[in-house]
């Protein structure tokens, strides 16, 4: 939408495209992809290889991670006129607990039409609605046909419209675990419906086995989690890096970068961090993602405070596989530096001491004067040294 703005011919949504992490070398993972490169069995998360080669004729194109955080804030923001209770599961994922507000708006299906449409009039993109009694129901309706649709789905439609779909539609279930569950005989989500627990727990293990069972069931009692304003913004970054990470050093340089677009964020939105966490992905993307987190006896803002413990959450947790995706995420975003003290306090990371909170203070003055030359210069007005 936003490229036939600035006059760009093709509307990349009808065509065989997707949104990746390096268009220009081929690398990376796919992102976001269009319905017909769908049709052709591309599918988010696996590499640009992969998917060229189901694809031939896709075309790449760069994300603007802006102007995805613009849209998400703005959709979140259509979605709160219909209930207070919205977890943001993504950049463009949201649960809405809709419990309460029935007696004000009608019925829910009734209601996912309008907020359906008012989106498209008012933001100018389409946005499919997935209606059930949880989560997990809410999110496989949602992912029915598409685009520009509501979907029910509720516990007497499972068997009609979601077992017949293939093991892999499943919430959860990626492509190690899907070529475990086919190899095994299990070929649709009513496959692993009808499978004893037990087996599936065997195949994939105690949590990913029952979690398997419970989805194609229908079953999820998890609450829809509400954040604060600053944590539905989901402060934090990510990267798929052009070639594998495989030193210490080459990390040290994406978390730089990471920690430099994730704190200006951060302050853009007046927080602190009281926790950070840092996620890798491995460049077999087969492989779950992992990562660490810590809780910070005060909290952080600057940029070289995240940078500091970015990097000592890196070293703690990395197995010294190659990897391919970084991550740089902060939670529990406190107004002020108030906190516990710590007597080992570095000066980076809001010590005690008059050296330690003057180094603060610069620091702090440096990161306002990046972020201002950068707000009114453009985002590429200054880069970091490494």
């Amino acid at each position: 939408m936003e490229r036939l703005k600035s006059g760009e011919p093709d509307d990349i949504r009808l065509i065989d495209a997707a949104i990746a992490g390096d268009p220009k070398t081929r690398r990376g993972i796919i992102l976001a992809k269009s319905e017909s490169a769908k049709a052709c069995g591309v599918r988010t998360g696996e590499t640009v290889q992969q998917a060229a080669g189901k694809c031939p004729g896709l075309a790449l194109f760069a994300p603007d991670h802006d102007l995805y955080a613009r849209y998400s804030d703005a959709m979140y923001e259509a979605l709160s006129r219909y209930s207070p209770v919205i977890e943001r599961f993504s950049i463009d994922e949201c649960y809405l607990d809709y419990t309460a507000s029935e007696a004000l708006f009608g019925p829910p299906v009734e209601a996912a039409h309008r907020l359906k449409d008012g989106i498209k009039r008012e933001l100018g993109f389409t946005v499919n609605v997935g209606v059930s009694v949880n989560k997990i129901l809410a999110k496989m309706g949602s992912e029915l046909e598409k685009p520009d649709k509501v979907h029910s789905l509720f516990p007497d439609e499972i068997a009609e419209k979601m077992w017949p779909l293939p093991i892999r539609d499943l919430f959860s279930v990626g492509r190690s675990a899907g070529a475990k569950l086919t190899g095994a005989g299990i070929r649709t989500i009513g496959d692993a419906a009808r499978a004893d627990r037990g087996f599936l727990i065997s195949l994939l293990g105690e949590a990913h086995g029952g979690s398997v069972h419970d989805f194609a069931n229908g079953i999820d009692d998890s609450p829809v989690k509400p954040a604060d304003e600053r944590d539905r913004k989901g402060i934090g970054n990510s990267m798929t890096t052009p070639s594998d990470v495989t030193t210490i050093g080459e990390a040290d340089k994406a978390l730089l970068l990471l920690c430099d677009k994730a704190g200006s964020r951060l302050r853009k939105h007046g927080g602190y961090a009281k926790v950070i966490s840092v996620s890798m992905r491995p460049s077999d993307f087969s492989k779950r993602a992992y990562g660490h987190q810590r809780r910070l006896d005060i909290p952080i803002g600057t940029t070289d405070a995240i940078y500091a413990e970015a990097r000592a959450l890196f070293r703690e947790v990395w197995k010294g596989e190659p990897v391919r995706n970084l991550g740089v995420y902060f939670n529990e975003i406190a107004d002020s530096k108030e906190g516990q003290l710590s007597m080992f306090g570095s000066g980076l990371c809001g010590g005690q001491g008059e050296g330690a909170s003057a180094e603060s203070e610069k620091a702090e003055e440096i990161d306002k004067t990046v972020d201002m030359i950068r707000e009114r210069f453009g985002k590429d007005a200054l880069k970091r040294g490494v």
